[in-house]
């Protein structure tokens, strides 16, 4: 099962108050939706991994241990699709305790974790508008180790996984952004 939109919106707000974070989610839904598009996946599917997949994350507090399969264990509870679920589980490999093998499992990882890098950029913009980031300049910071430092590279690049170059994938993942930059406040 994939849950309406709005249902998975009000799931998503049940169990995460910090705006940033729903921001995030909802920037990542944008860019899994493009993904799937682009990779001929269902969208509806990726896009619901891509607001879901943070889920647990205060109510773990965010632990390298458990985030991840918490939320999917609270998805497949609900009957969710196990695709979804095995992504959300995996999209955090220290906690599921196994590599990454699929197509939508690096999908995720990759998606999500770009978006953290585009706000990144977009904060340095002199008018903080995801709309104005070129994304050679995303590819750019990609290089720079100290900018946004917590952002994992190596799950961007993942996006080689899927047979996406990475000059290919931040121009995906910020025309995604931008379509949804005024519900993410960018």
């Amino acid at each position: 099962m994939i849950l309406p939109r709005e249902e998975a919106l009000e799931l998503l707000k049940k169990y995460i108050k910090n705006e940033r974070m729903i921001a995030h989610c909802l920037a990542s839904e944008a860019v899994m939706r493009a993904l799937a598009f682009k990779l001929g996946q269902d969208p509806d599917a990726w896009g619901q991994a891509g607001l879901l997949h943070d889920l647990d994350v205060e109510v773990t507090n965010a632990d390298a241990m458990i985030h991840g399969p918490e939320g999917a264990r609270w998805l497949a509870e609900m009957g969710i699709d196990a695709d979804i679920v095995d992504a959300v589980a995996m999209h955090n490999e220290v906690a599921a305790g196994k590599e990454r093998s699929t197509l939508f499992q690096h999908a995720l990882a990759a998606g999500e974790t770009i978006t953290g890098l585009i706000t990144a950029t977009t904060y340095v913009y002199p008018d903080r508008r995801v709309a104005s980031v070129k994304p050679k300049s995303v590819v750019k910071r990609m290089k720079e180790k100290a900018f946004a430092a917590s952002v994992k590279r190596e799950n961007i690049m993942e996006c080689e996984k899927i047979g996406i170059p990475i000059d290919e994938f931040a121009e995906i993942a910020v025309g995604a952004m931008v379509i949804v930059a005024e519900e993410i406040g960018l």
